[in-house]
């Protein structure tokens, strides 16, 4: 069964920085794009990140460049989202999400996670 677990999320003031972890299971993600999504109240989900199965290529939304890190451990079939300078503005959602392609398009990721909480208090 392939699931995607994501941890790491809570509460954090403006300019803070958290780590999420998305480990993987019934799959391994070395051949698969890892990506990150988050969906904030009332708003659609919104890509995030994106990093290709060898970690080569990485991929950010215009809101977060500069400010989070996505990386990948295939070793431990895990992929993180380092988040610093945290905003208000971030408060969503976060989901991992994996596929085939290297793209940041919502609907080509077959597989999801369940979802963290990040809440940026200013």
């Amino acid at each position: 069964q392939v699931e995607l677990v994501e941890s790491g999320g809570g509460m954090v003031q403006t300019g803070g920085s958290l780590r999420l972890s998305c480990a993987a299971s019934g799959f391994t993600i070395v051949n698969h794009t890892m990506a990150w999504f988050r969906q904030a109240p009332g708003k659609e989900r919104e890509f995030v990140a994106t990093v290709s199965y060898n970690g080569g290529n990485t991929k950010y939304a215009d809101s977060v460049k500069g400010r989070f890190t996505i990386s990948r451990d295939n070793a431990k079939n895990t992929v993180y989202l380092q988040m610093n300078s945290l905003k208000p503005e971030d408060t969503a959602v976060y989901y991992c999400a994996a596929g085939s392609l290297f793209t940041s398009i919502r609907k080509l990721f077959g597989a999801w996670g369940q979802g963290t909480l990040v809440t940026v208090s200013s």
